[in-house]
């Protein structure tokens, strides 16, 4: 669809991501990499904040949304379990849907567009092995926006009284 071709997406990872009063409320935005001193490990939470922006041409409509997390062959992530009842593959959530239709305000003008906020919070995700991820930003079934989603083991420190070693 053309209106798709003029949506525009803006994301970000956070520690957490809310949205109140049509705004996005943030904690600790602006990072793309986890460490961590072992494998496998749980993240606490990973938040993802959207906006969409929809023009004029593309309200008055349904539209669709999903945000996964896929590794470097595109296989989509678990990002958590399914609820009781819910026929899911393997029982599993490997990614976030939601509709959304926006109206035509009486004083929007012709071809203006509009901003909806989205925040989506993953708490508990598992990663098995260090990697780089894409959190995958889609509408209408359409790929929009695309964020990296580096997984990596720590640097080991060198403790007090212990001295590095380099080269020969």
């Amino acid at each position: 669809m053309a209106e798709l071709a003029e949506m525009e997406v803006a994301s970000f990872l956070a520690d957490s991501v809310v949205v109140a009063e049509n705004k996005l409320y943030v904690q600790g935005a602006g990072w793309d990499t986890i460490f961590s001193p072992m494998f496998p490990f749980r993240q606490n939470r990973v938040g993802i904040g959207v906006l969409l922006r929809v023009p004029w041409s593309a309200t008055n409509r349904m539209h669709e949304f999903s945000v996964k997390i896929v590794d470097p062959d595109e296989n989509p992530m678990t990002i958590g379990a399914a609820p009781p009842g819910l026929d899911l593959p393997g029982g599993v959530i490997r990614e976030v849907k939601g509709q959304f239709n926006l109206g035509r305000p009486p004083l929007l003008n012709i071809g203006d567009s509009q901003v909806v906020p989205m925040a989506i919070n993953l708490d508990g995700l598992e990663f098995s092995t260090p990697n780089t991820y894409s959190v995958v930003i889609s509408v209408d079934g359409t790929d929009l926006n695309r964020l990296p989603l580096r997984v990596r083991l720590s640097p080991q420190m060198v403790g007090a009284g212990q001295y590095a070693q380099f080269g020969g």
